[in-house]
């Protein structure tokens, strides 16, 4: 079914618009200027979430222009809208918006870096922006009081400073708890960032049962749009983030005050971007980075890409040379399979904007993968090799990736390269890192894999497919069952490694080497529409599981995939028990929280009619 379009209230066909609309007569709350004060004010220009915006969306137009058309001729100096966001630390101290603009520029710095001193900045500038926001907060908080604030003698105990000053305080809150779990990996610091978490939940819960108090009592105020997207973004993200979880977690959580609904998070969300409020254009990331990515990693690969572009239109227009506004339209391209046109507009996010090279790192992650998909080697090794060489997140991933990219490569064409492919995954172990007191699942997989080129071994025992393998891990084949002549090339080079593995002496990872190939090549004949090979495929490997000696992944998520087969020849209630026994009968494998995301995913999509 399609999915509705967004209302089109503040929007609609033209670009987001940074003014507030106009205050109601006899709203409640202080004068006008008190937010004024605050620099939340009526004129665009004096705002600094709108400022911050149009550099993070759209940046500097004259540089971006001038790199498209490749034009010899210098321009003048031009502004750095990035910079001047940065010099507006001065208004953070008095100023609750500048305070929440100026650090969440900061964390996205520390998140785009991952290095601990801007980490360390991150976590300084959240702290300095939740002393600005407490000044302005009432001494009795909205979530400290006992007493209910839902009474309209309470309502008013409250100015709209005070409640604009609650929904800055629990941003902050939350930014700097995602930060406190990269900070360091004591227990102390999780539980510190835990309880930051539940703080900022519970004021935004109590800031909605406000704002459906002032709609019911059409309590309007001069600023009532901003707290308004303010809180569609905050509880409308925590509803969404939280249905995602395993249904385990969601019940632990659920015990200590937490709840999810997918469909009420996705329609504040939608409510959010439809406004005309400075988080608007959030509430619209919010919802693309869902369709755009979290559904396919964490979800069942089946993508709204009519609500993405929809909602991505917009800002494109307005942002044409914005690089966060290519990156999304070149997922959606590559999402719906034109992969081609995905390639294009990725290399042209790339040459528009140098401010944050990290940006440049999303766009090689991608284009590694697009060529993963086509099979070309050479170039997927390239930006695996910069990945590599210039970016910080995941050292352990990317020499991983880049050791099985090269191991798909001819012989002499690894020798060309200069690299030493046992050497490469050799590294991998001492490159892994913690975040939050734990090994990132994906490096503790890569890790486990290239064990197999151990120096305690008498002699390293090759990888099959490996690169095919970690495309399976990251859903790359849901992206290529658009195209058919993909899949089909992808099925040759399976049934090659197959047929080769039937040549070669038995050893202890034979089975667990066949049962991988015969998972893939389940895949390649799912997405070719060949629903019987695939389910023979699929029942091998499950019939094979207690052969299995290291990969025991393999049985959970080959009945991932048993289900979708199912589902798609209408069997749902079987494609549901199979789902069930993946979920209930295995636990401690690789990956195993990756598959549980998906696997709640696909409950929640078959148990119940979709609402979109």
């Amino acid at each position: 079914m399609d999915a509705p379009r967004v209302q089109s209230g503040g929007r609609g066909k033209h670009a987001p618009e940074c003014a507030p609309r106009p205050g109601v007569a006899g709203s409640a709350g202080p004068q006008p200027s008190s937010l004024t004060s605050s620099w939340l004010s009526t004129q665009p220009r004096n705002r600094v979430g709108c400022q911050f915006f149009a550099w993070f969306l759209g940046g500097s137009s004259r540089r971006r222009n001038m790199a498209l058309v490749g034009s010899r001729v210098e321009l003048e100096a031009d502004e750095d809208i990035f910079e001047d966001a940065l010099e507006t630390i001065s208004m953070a101290k008095e100023s609750m918006y500048h305070a929440l603009g100026y650090s969440t520029i900061v964390v996205l710095q520390a998140v785009m870096t991952f290095e601990q001193q801007d980490i360390q900045k991150g976590i300084s500038a959240m702290k300095d922006a939740l002393q600005t926001c407490q000044k302005y907060r009432k001494k009795c908080t909205v979530v400290e009081s006992f007493s209910s604030l839902l009474s309209r003698g309470s309502l008013e105990q409250l100015s709209e400073e005070e409640m604009h000053a609650e929904i800055c305080y629990a941003e902050c809150l939350l930014q700097k708890a995602a930060l406190t779990f990269v900070q360091d990996e004591n227990m102390i610091n999780f539980i510190k960032g835990g309880l930051k978490i539940r703080t900022s939940y519970q004021i935004y819960k109590e800031c909605l049962s406000i704002l459906h108090v002032m709609q019911k009592n059409k309590l309007e105020q001069e600023f009532f749009y901003e707290f308004e997207g303010g809180v569609k973004l905050g509880t409308g993200a925590f509803n969404l983030m939280l249905s995602l979880l395993p249904a385990r977690i969601i019940r632990l959580l659920e015990f200590i005050g937490f709840s999810g609904n997918r469909e009420l998070g996705l329609l504040q969300l939608r409510e959010g971007a439809s406004g005309r409020s400075m988080r608007s254009p959030l509430c619209c990331l919010t919802i693309l980075a869902f369709h755009t990515y979290i559904s396919l990693i964490l979800g069942t690969g089946e993508v709204n890409v009519v609500e993405a572009e929809s909602l991505l239109a917009p800002f494109l227009q307005q942002f044409p040379n914005g690089s966060l506004m290519l990156f999304y339209h070149a997922r959606i391209e590559l999402l719906k399979g034109n992969i081609e046109e995905a390639q294009e507009i990725f290399r042209k996010c790339i040459s528009v904007q140098e401010e944050w090279k990290q940006f440049h790192h999303l766009c090689y992650w991608e284009l590694m993968w697009i060529y993963v998909f086509q099979q070309n080697w050479m170039q997927a090794y390239y930006y695996s090799d910069l990945l590599c060489k210039e970016s910080k997140w995941s050292k352990a991933t990317y020499v991983f990736l880049k050791a099985a990219i090269l191991s798909m490569l001819p012989e002499e064409d690894v020798v060309a390269t200069n690299e030493n492919v046992v050497t490469l995954f050799r590294q991998v172990d001492g490159l892994k890192q913690r975040i939050a007191g734990k090994s990132l699942p994906t490096e503790k997989f890569a890790v486990r894999k290239a064990r197999r080129y151990s120096p305690s071994l008498p002699a390293p025992v090759k990888l099959i497919l490996p690169a095919l393998e970690m495309m399976y891990v990251w859903n790359g084949f849901s992206i290529v069952s658009k195209r058919k002549d993909l899949s089909e090339n992808l099925l040759v080079t399976v049934e090659m490694a197959e047929a080769a593995l039937q040549n070669e002496t038995f050893s202890d990872y034979s089975v667990d080497d066949e049962c991988l190939v015969k998972l893939l090549k389940g895949c390649c004949l799912k997405n070719l529409q060949r629903p019987l090979q695939a389910e023979l495929c699929f029942n091998h490997v499950v019939e094979s599981e207690k052969l299995l000696k290291y990969d025991h992944y393999l049985v959970p998520f080959t009945l991932f995939e048993l289900a979708f087969l199912y589902k798609s020849q209408g069997e749902i209630d079987k494609a549901i028990k199979v789902l069930e026994t993946a979920r209930n009968n295995y636990k401690d494998y690789s990956l195993e929280s990756r598959l549980h995301f998906r696997i709640q995913a696909a409950l929640h999509l078959w148990k119940k009619p979709s609402s979109d």
